[in-house]
């Protein structure tokens, strides 16, 4: 397979697929639609998570107290009702089961990458603010995605407020965590990015791109999906090669939105995961 190969079976799927892929800390080898902006569905939630631990490092937070599990949030919409999330449309019952209790910040992130749990990224969005999420992008070097509102905010929906992604920000935001991890950086310490890769590797949604790795294989990762959208974005880390990013974001008729289901836009994100991995000595 060459690059070109690759994007000529990717030229033939409906709609955009954006890739990135390369080394940490050097330019990529191969991108394709790479700034094109795309629906963001759970793939903010690693901003989100990075934003909790940079507050929790400058002392305003703490990752270990107790806070409320509520269903009630303020919409992004100045003057809107506030909102709730659905249960049926969340991945992770263990968090509804704490409404009316207390759960820490740093279980809810854990939920909110590794279960990919909405009612858990609002809980915590309602603890740090959208600025924040805003300022854990720019710091990472992202020029086009924009983190506007909670997740089933449909009021800021409706009012054109939303939530973007581009694959070149994406590994921006994951390398940003790769790198820190064994050299201070703009986002956290080391001890925090490596907690917060900690977590991505945990991640328990591995039918994408994980898919297209050898079994065993660590990838710090986060995806996401609705009707129409697949996304995946990682930091994979071989056992014979340097660590390497990949980030593909999809917006095409394959993706059925279905978390239980490995539909053709998970397939197609594992075919070009494992292309990628059989290139991982080039790259």
């Amino acid at each position: 397979m060459t690059w070109d190969d690759l994007d000529a079976h990717l030229d033939r799927v409906p709609g955009t697929v954006s890739a990135y892929v390369g080394r940490l800390d050097a330019p990529p080898t191969w991108t394709r639609h790479a700034d094109a902006g795309h629906y963001a569905a759970s793939t903010m939630k690693v901003a989100v998570l990075a934003a909790l631990h940079r507050a929790a490092e400058a002392g305003t937070l703490d990752l270990d107290a107790p806070v409320p599990v509520v269903n009630d949030f303020d919409s992004a919409r100045p003057g809107a009702p506030r909102f709730a999330n659905a249960q049926h449309y969340d991945n992770d019952d263990a968090v509804w089961d704490r409404i009316g209790g207390t759960a820490s910040l740093r279980w809810l992130a854990d939920r909110m990458i590794v279960r990919s749990s909405n009612l858990a990224t609002n809980l915590v969005l309602g603890h740090i603010g959208l600025p924040a999420v805003a300022e854990v992008w720019a710091l990472a070097g992202a020029r086009n995605s924009v983190t506007g509102r909670g997740i089933e905010d449909f009021a800021a929906r409706e009012a054109g407020i939303t939530n973007t992604v581009t694959a070149a920000d994406l590994a921006a935001l994951l390398g940003t965590l790769a790198t820190g991890a064994d050299t201070p950086g703009p986002l956290a310490s080391p001890a925090a990015c490596t907690t917060m890769l900690d977590v991505l590797l945990a991640q328990e949604h591995r039918e994408d791109l994980a898919a297209g790795l050898p079994e065993g294989t660590p990838i710090a990762h986060k995806n996401g999906w609705v009707r129409g959208v697949r996304h995946g974005a990682g930091v994979v880390l071989p056992d014979d090669a340097p660590p390497y990013l990949i980030a593909v974001c999809t917006t095409t008729e394959l993706a059925e939105g279905d978390d239980q289901v490995e539909d053709d836009a998970c397939l197609l994100l594992a075919h070009i995961s494992a292309q990628v991995w059989a290139a991982r000595h080039q790259l």
